[in-house]
């Protein structure tokens, strides 16, 4: 079979799936969480400020950052989503180097900066907070279930980085003013949104297909230690 058709077969059935899984749609929000880091940061790479960082109880966000015009914001812009997606991979990436504890401690990291120094809508810190404690008891006090639970938190996020890009080319097409990234970056380039979506969406799938590579090695390499 193949391998995009593959990618985008096992991503269409661990959406399904995943629906079902109790409460699976708050974790959801770890994409979002990502997302608007990614924004956050590259603002402070590039000498920007960032003012405050908003999440938000139907998966979206937004990041208020004061940053100087042209180039740089157009960094910024393009940020979010390949940073989300490239999160999605190394969290894949990890779990395939058997590096479990260290994605939970990065991820947790993340959380505890955006907590502290950005987040302050309330559904954002209130959510912050109970992700924060679930990770520190999966990490030091559930230990044995926390591979399912990391595995959970990947492939959501993997889903979700992907489904992101994909309503983002579909507001292109429809609603222009909806899109988002590739709205933002279509005012600032002149480069029509749907570009910039597609450009995103494309690189979802690739990240998605090298991180369902490394999920599906460790499981081989996993099931020939057994063997």
């Amino acid at each position: 079979m193949n391998k995009w058709v593959k990618t985008l077969l096992i991503l269409a059935g661990s959406a399904f799936l995943t629906r079902f899984i109790p409460f699976s749609s708050l974790f959801r929000n770890l994409d979002t969480m990502i997302h608007e880091f990614g924004h956050a940061l590259v603002t402070l790479l590039l000498s920007g400020k960032v003012l405050r960082i908003e999440l938000y109880a139907d998966h979206s966000g937004v990041t208020y950052s004061a940053i100087q015009a042209g180039g740089r914001a157009i960094g910024v812009a393009l940020a979010g989503y390949p940073l989300a997606s490239l999160f999605a991979l190394l969290l894949f990436f990890l779990y395939g180097k058997g590096k479990i504890r260290f994605g939970l401690g990065l991820t947790t990291g993340i959380a505890i900066i955006m907590l502290l120094l950005y987040v302050r809508s309330s559904f954002g810190m209130l959510w912050l907070g109970g992700f924060i404690a679930l990770n520190i008891v999966m990490l030091f006090f559930w230990d044995r279930v926390s591979k399912y639970y990391y595995l959970l938190l990947a492939f959501l996020t993997l889903e979700e980085s992907v489904t992101g890009t994909l309503y983002l080319v579909t507001a292109s097409v429809t609603s222009p003013s909806r899109a988002g990234d590739a709205g933002n970056l279509a005012r600032l380039t002149g480069v029509p949104s749907l570009f910039w979506a597609a450009l995103f969406f494309l690189f979802s799938l690739l990240c998605a297909k090298w991180a369902l590579e490394f999920f599906f090695k460790a499981q081989r390499m996993r099931t020939g230690r057994k063997g």
